[in-house]
């Protein structure tokens, strides 16, 4: 089996008008952080996973803790495309975000 690195992209608008969304965005939020996702932008996280099924347990854990209202988005892009994104306004602010091709082999 050809595992083919992949990055899940989470894209999320959810309402913070009343003390009861704001709880559950920061439920959300934090929910993404444990999980392993990293912030790219406000509202867009994103977590490198070895292939497309191994993405799905993140989908699954992600679907349980969406809230109710408010729109959450899932994008799985290969590590080709995601190393093609064009920054087009401002400075990169995070660390650089690609993942090494080198293994470590021990012997």
């Amino acid at each position: 089996m050809r595992y083919q690195r992949m990055r899940v992209l989470c894209m999320f608008d959810l309402p913070m008008e009343t003390k009861k969304e704001q709880r559950m965005y920061r439920m959300f939020r934090k929910e993404l952080l444990s999980n392993g996702f990293v912030m790219l932008q406000y509202s867009i996280y994103y977590r490198v996973v070895p292939n497309r099924s191994a993405g799905k347990k993140y989908e699954a854990i992600l679907k349980r803790m969406t809230p109710p209202i408010g729109e959450v988005r899932l994008l799985y892009v290969s590590e080709k495309q995601f190393e093609e994104m064009q920054l087009l306004v401002g400075n990169r602010s995070h660390q650089e975000e690609t993942v090494s091709n080198k293994r470590l082999v021990v012997i």
